[in-house]
């Protein structure tokens, strides 16, 4: 079963996320899957720009915990988003979770409908949002890193608009109103434009993969190993608070 559907229409091409039994949790399926169809839109001459969107209530639940992704095949897919010479837009009119943010972020514009909501939960888990930071932290107001990192609190998509997580908060208006007219701003420059003038905006982004990456990974997959993710994420499986609350 195939998790990304695809569709193409003057220029755009939609992915949309169609994993809705697991909320379009990052699957290794799942990311495999994206990071092909990014690759297809890369090399096809056709697609202006790409549009990142999802099926059902959820745009994306974070890592899948039963089936999760390689850690570098998941760094591997932010980093096709940034580097794509094609804008990537998000449309987002649902949950956003942790491992879900660094997809968000990795998207060079982002649209979120009244529907949606947003929050780090690695904290809860025994874990840290640790190479999402890779695209989190040079978008995000560093006031609102060091509270939602920590707290793991949820955030409407106005807030995700104030600390800069999203470009626009659709507010009242529904969320395809609210995109129409970036997406005839892409349409409206040149394939040369667009792609050196993202080039511009993400080269630090960039440096910083090259430069951390690797060490992010290998802290991750520390945490994930440790006792207390092994305790945090199989109270979240179990719907029960992990030992260490009060």
């Amino acid at each position: 079963m195939t998790l990304i559907a695809t569709s193409r229409e003057r220029g755009i091409a939609t992915l949309t996320l169609d994993s809705p039994a697991n909320r379009n949790a990052l699957s290794a399926q799942l990311v495999a899957e994206l990071r092909d169809s990014l690759a297809a839109c890369a090399a096809d001459d056709t697609v202006r720009a790409v549009v990142l969107t999802h099926t059902g209530s959820t745009f994306c639940a974070g890592a899948d915990l039963k089936a999760p992704p390689d850690p570098e095949a998941f760094v591997g897919l932010m980093r096709d988003i940034v580097a794509l010479p094609k804008p990537v837009v998000a449309r987002v009119d649902g949950h956003v979770r942790a491992g879900g943010l660094g997809l968000l972020a990795a998207c060079d514009i982002a649209v979120a409908g009244e529907a949606s909501s947003f929050a780090l939960t690695e904290s809860r888990l025994g874990l840290a949002p640790a190479v999402i930071s890779l695209t989190l932290l040079p978008r995000v107001d560093r006031t609102a890193a060091n509270r939602y990192y920590l707290t793991g609190e949820r955030f409407d998509a106005a807030e995700a608009a104030r600390i800069g997580l999203v470009t626009l908060a659709a507010g009242d208006v529904d969320v395809d109103k609210a995109l129409a007219p970036v997406l005839d701003g892409l349409r409206r420059a040149s394939p040369q434009g667009l792609a050196a003038s993202k080039e511009l905006v993400t080269a630090t982004v960039l440096r910083s993969f090259d430069q951390y990456a690797e060490d992010l990974i290998a802290r991750s997959a520390a945490l994930f190993a440790s006792d207390e993710a092994r305790e945090g994420m199989t109270a979240f499986l179990e719907r029960r608070d992990p030992a260490w609350v009060r």
